[in-house]
This record gives C-alpha cells, sequence and structure tokens, in this order.
C-alpha cells in the first residue's frame, strides 16, 4: 500500500469517527436538555438501556481512534526527528490505552451496580 492510500484511509477514518462522535454526542446534548434523569437510578436505568450501552461502548474506541489519527498525524507532520516523534507516539499509545481501559471498567462497574 502507498503512503498516499494510507494518509486517505486516515483521512476517511477520521471523518467517519467525527460523524459519530458528532451524532452520540448530539444525542446526549438533546437527551439531557430535554429528559435528565431525576436520580442517581434514573441514569443508570438510562446507561444500561442495551441501545444507549452500545452507544456508549462505542464511543470509546471510536473516541479514541480519532484522537489517535489526530495526534498521529500532527506529530508526523511537525516532529521532524525520529527519536522525539517515536517517543511522544509510545506515549500517546500508552496514555489511549489506559484511558479506554479506564473507561471500559467505569461502565462495566456502572453497569454491574444498575
Amino acid at each position: 500500500m502507498s503512503r498516499q492510500a494510507s494518509g486517505l484511509m486516515a483521512w476517511v477514518i477520521q471523518r467517519a469517527t467525527s460523524l459519530y462522535l458528532a451524532l452520540f454526542l448530539s444525542y446526549l446534548l438533546i437527551h439531557f436538555t430535554l429528559q435528565a434523569p431525576s436520580d442517581h437510578a434514573a441514569l443508570v436505568a438510562w446507561a444500561t438501556h442495551p441501545l444507549v450501552a452500545l452507544g456508549l461502548v462505542l464511543f470509546v474506541p471510536v473516541l479514541l481512534a480519532h484522537a489517535w489519527i489526530g495526534i498521529r498525524d500532527v506529530l508526523i507532520d511537525y516532529v521532524h526527528s525520529l527519536g522525539p516523534r517515536i517517543g511522544l507516539l509510545t506515549l500517546f499509545a500508552f496514555v489511549f490505552i489506559a484511558s479506554g481501559l479506564w473507561a471500559y471498567k467505569a461502565i462495566v462497574t456502572a453497569g454491574l451496580q444498575g
């Protein structure tokens, strides 16, 4: 695969993830504006609804993929030395993996309490 094709794939993924993020965040904004849960039990009941839970579970990897592609492209374009670029990419990879694991732990914990 040529470098141009991989750049095109990153562009497509970035646009697809941004579309999902925009739609899901719009749904959350509208839902919480019009039907804010009255208490914690109502929030947990809403979050454990299968479609909402699916949306939340998909949100985490989509957000992390979007962030990874964005930061990767910035580092590739603006950090010209190979050593610091690889170091920063590795650092961000660990941060994103840890963030994803933490987010899934929070979602699973909330689901088990509901």
